[in-house]
């Protein structure tokens, strides 16, 4: 027997319809890329993401065509995911920190028909577009008068080509399976792969997003997502924001320390979210100018590890902190480290150690560890395991590639190994393939990384295995010192000493002027196991 309730599609565009009536008059607040700031409602949101649908509707865009986006948070960015979707058409986020050739590549693999652009990007593209031939036209994200003299093919200002339309129309009903977005991971080997976002998926990790332990923000909040609408899906914010009626304020194109600070005092905003090198910036400015934050009372961190010291920076501000981890294949989120009971009173370094976990699953994201066989591990805080996981907004595939990636119980295997103790905190311990195995034990780069981060002089650290005749691997500290600073090997390895167990400690610590990341910023430990292959320690000895 069914039940007898309605058939009510989960559509993302469902979404931004809400906010309009329920929260029209919401402000959505943007530094603009041509400079000045910018203020709509989602009112006004979704009445041009109809005219967006309407425009790419009278194009020719069809269900299941791609509308590729190179953009920064704004407004306007953010109608245009709407009204591609609203169509069911596939909004195509590209990532425009990659190298141009793997821009291409990734346009030409995802077929996209148009590409939506900011100012920013234009010579990027121009260099590119000969070897685009699926696009058909460029819109850019601008107005008639900054609009700039461009070779891109058909290219028209944004704000001419919705005008072209009325906006009398109504968005388009279909399968909330249907394809909604597409994002492609970064991975540091291989080609990035397609991951495929469907309408049901997005509505319901936002849904996730909003739990209290989640992002928490809510109608009387202010949210400034820093993570990138590139960022799988700005980490849910573009859809959990509306869909709860949230303030929303975009950074644009500027996330220096000193334009972050502004509009984070300026607009009274009381929820933030992004990666860890933002929130340097934000600190350092802070402190060298003695400025506080009276209105901020959430900052949620991801994309790689929160070092301790940030944590206690941001928590001596009167500024809760909260860990978040997840991939692009689970749209993205995965854990949040909320304080639960018995943790929520604790206090010092207590408090800190269930802050520094990743944390534990919302529902709809379910974990597990396994060993390299699969067999299940223990949920004892100490045994580490491959990081699996399932869940409605968990990739089973990915887009044009025949390739399992799933094991025989349904869960995706991240890549990442992990602790997760009896309350289901989880602990990232290092990436499957960049985990250390000395002696037949394992060591987690991470956890030595965030050590040697709180070194006063260091400004970053990476941790590799490199090979040793008798343990088989040793890790090695990399270390980036601070403009100005010194510290020698032994200053760095005192520092250390006591706080990890003693056959933790690194072999030697190597000195550099910069170490490789990725276009999302993780550490590149592929370039620098090569910088370090010829690396043999002192005294090594068998």
């Amino acid at each position: 027997m069914l039940g007898l309730m309605q058939d009510w599609p989960l559509l993302c565009h469902r979404i931004i319809e809400h906010a309009a009536e329920v929260h029209g008059t919401q402000e959505v607040v943007t530094r603009s890329v041509e400079g000045p700031i910018h203020r709509t409602n989602y009112r006004q949101i979704r009445d041009r993401a109809l005219k967006v649908s309407q425009r790419l509707d009278r194009d020719g865009i069809k269900l299941g065509d791609r509308v590729a986006t190179i953009a920064w948070n704004t407004w306007r960015h953010l109608e245009a995911w709407y009204g591609i979707m609203g169509i069911g058409a596939i909004c195509h986020t590209v990532n425009p920190r990659l190298f141009p050739e793997q821009i291409a590549w990734i346009i030409n693999h995802a077929e996209d028909r148009v590409v939506m652009t900011d100012l920013t990007f234009i010579p990027i593209l121009e260099k590119i577009a000969d070897k685009l031939p699926t696009v058909e036209r460029y819109i850019v994200f601008t107005d008639k008068a900054h609009m700039p003299q461009t070779t891109l093919k058909n290219a028209v200002a944004y704000e001419d080509w919705i005008a072209e339309v009325d906006g009398n129309f109504k968005w388009k009903t279909f399968d909330e399976n249907t394809a909604a977005a597409m994002c492609y991971t970064s991975g540091t080997t291989g080609d990035p792969k397609g991951v495929l976002y469907s309408h049901r998926s997005n509505v319901l990790h936002a849904l996730m997003a909003n739990n209290g332990d989640s992002l928490g923000a809510n109608a009387a909040d202010t949210m400034l997502p820093v993570v990138p609408l590139f960022h799988a899906n700005s980490w849910g914010i573009a859809f959990s924001a509306p869909s709860m009626g949230t303030k929303l304020v975009f950074p644009g194109a500027k996330l220096d320390g000193a334009s972050v600070y502004e509009l984070l005092d300026t607009e009274k905003v009381t929820h933030t979210a992004g990666v860890p090198t933002v929130w340097l910036m934000l600190l350092n400015h802070m402190a060298a100018n003695k400025l506080t934050l009276p209105h901020l009372r959430m900052v949620v961190c991801g994309g790689s590890a929160m070092p301790r010291s940030m944590i206690q920076s941001f928590l001596d501000l009167g500024v809760a902190v909260r860990h978040a981890w997840g991939m692009t294949e689970m749209s993205p989120i995965g854990t949040l480290a909320a304080l639960k009971p018995p943790f929520a009173e604790l206090k010092g370094e207590a408090r800190l150690d269930i802050l520094q976990t990743q944390g534990y699953p919302p529902f709809g994201v379910q974990m597990k560890i396994t060993d390299d066989a699969g067999k299940d591990l223990p949920w004892d805080g100490k045994t580490f395991g491959r990081l699996k996981v399932s869940g409605p907004a968990v990739s089973k595939a990915y887009f044009r590639l025949d390739a399992e990636i799933l094991d025989e119980d349904g869960y995706f295997d991240t890549g990442d190994v992990a602790t997760i103790d009896a309350h289901g905190y989880m602990r990232i311990t290092d990436r499957s393939k960049d985990v250390i195995k000395s002696g037949g034990e394992w060591i987690s780069s991470i956890d030595l990384e965030n050590l040697a981060v709180g070194h006063p002089a260091v400004a970053e650290a990476a941790v590799i295995g490199v090979y040793h005749p008798k343990w088989d691997e040793r890790p090695l500290l990399i270390i980036q010192l601070k403009q100005g600073q010194s510290a020698t090997r032994e200053d760095i390895l005192k520092f250390m000493d006591g706080k990890i167990a003693k056959w933790w400690m690194p072999d030697d610590v190597a000195f550099v002027d910069g170490i490789p990341h990725t276009a999302t910023g993780k550490i590149l430990k592929t370039a620098l196991r090569d910088q370090f292959k010829a690396y043999s320690f002192p005294n090594a000895a068998a």
